[in-house]
């Protein structure tokens, strides 16, 4: 799979999970049915994957990586993205995570997968679901969570609301809710992704079932023609989707089951919606520095700008921001990302060749 073939994976399969966020200019936002249907449709789905039991009687569906739990120096929790689940793809070398010691927990977040769906679920449900995740399976006091893509908003969300668990942050190319309210308009006004975004919110809102009949006629285009667009893709994602699965979740024949459905258009609204705080406005977790907080972006990566994510790390100065020049969404996919990515966390080594040169940013 891709070109780290020489390195053996944290086997997470699933390179829709940083790319999954682009459908939201596609067949993203699903109609809402009937509970009752996706029930049933939920309940015809038998779980292989081991399973959790949460507060309110939910499941979450989880897979184990690296070290075995008992050996482990370092315990990480996998959030993925839009569209994808617990199989999703992070390319680490083998020999790094048994020389560190490195335990990945990855999960099905509510809806997705083997778990259930959550109709109470809200931006912090997503960080309170981790936090009985990581108890029941024992991880200790603290753990580390790397959240990709649009599995970034339940990051923060964990930033925001357990930040006492936390080991250390790495939020891999995260989406930028434009209704932020730190956001300054001069910054946002003109950008193309945010007209899209707010598009498709109302679509999902006032016409989602227009839309869940348009997105799976026979007629239109199959979601490989948008995998390989490349408005939403560069050079270098062009050819890691040459020799990656693309979105399985977003087939026509997915999107007729009405529990994806429910749950890519409740995932869409909550990370494109206010939340219940505003980011720029969190204090740091780790107040003495023993720990830290990562952001990595593609320069060149044309689902969420670089420039949203030099402000955002810009107004919260105890965040260490990683750039790639010539990275566009695909990151977890390049050929030593992952491992730069782990480095910096757990080991606090900064590649120069991705610390970008930023002027100062005036607000």
């Amino acid at each position: 799979m891709c070109h780290m073939a020489i390195h053996q994976l944290v086997r997470i399969k699933l390179p829709n999970s940083l790319t999954g966020d682009v459908s939201w200019h596609t067949a993203a936002e699903a109609a809402i049915s009937k509970p009752s249907d996706v029930a049933e449709e939920a309940e015809e789905v038998a779980a292989a994957s081991p399973r959790i039991k949460l507060a309110d009687g939910r499941h979450l569906a989880y897979r184990e990586s690296g070290v075995p739990k008992s050996k482990a120096n370092y315990k990480i929790i996998m959030v993925h993205g839009f569209g994808s689940s617990k199989e999703m793809s992070f390319l680490a070398p083998q020999e790094l995570i048994d020389e560190l010691g490195i335990y990945f927990l990855l999960y099905d977040r509510a809806g997705y997968g083997e778990s259930d769906p959550n109709p109470k679920r809200s931006v912090k449900s997503e960080a309170l679901d981790i936090e009985q995740l990581a108890d029941q399976l024992e991880l200790g006091s603290k753990f580390y969570v790397i959240g990709v893509s649009m599995g970034s908003y339940s990051t923060w969300s964990c930033i925001k609301h357990i930040p006492h668990r936390l080991a250390g942050v790495a939020l891999v190319v995260p989406v930028v809710n434009y209704r932020w309210p730190s956001l300054p308009e001069k910054l946002i006004k003109d950008d193309y992704r945010r007209k899209l975004i707010h598009w498709g919110l109302l679509f999902a809102e006032f016409a989602p079932g227009l839309l869940r009949w348009w997105v799976t006629q026979k007629w239109l285009p199959s979601t490989s023609v948008m995998e390989r667009n490349p408005v939403f893709f560069n050079s270098k994602d062009m050819d890691v989707l040459k020799v990656i699965p693309g979105f399985p979740m977003l087939t026509q024949e997915k999107l007729r089951q009405r529990v994806v459905f429910d749950t890519l258009h409740h995932d869409f609204k909550l990370a494109f919606t206010p939340w219940d705080f505003d980011p720029m406005d969190l204090s740091n977790p780790f107040p003495q520095n023993q720990r830290s907080v990562h952001i990595w972006q593609g320069y060149e990566d044309k689902v969420v700008p670089f420039e949203l994510q030099r402000y955002v790390s810009s107004k919260l100065p105890w965040i260490q921001y990683h750039e790639v020049p010539d990275g566009g969404h695909l990151l977890v996919h390049y050929n030593g990302l992952c491992e730069a990515i782990l480095r910096a966390l757990l080991l606090g080594e900064e590649h120069p060749h991705y610390k970008p040169n930023i002027p100062k940013i005036v607000p």
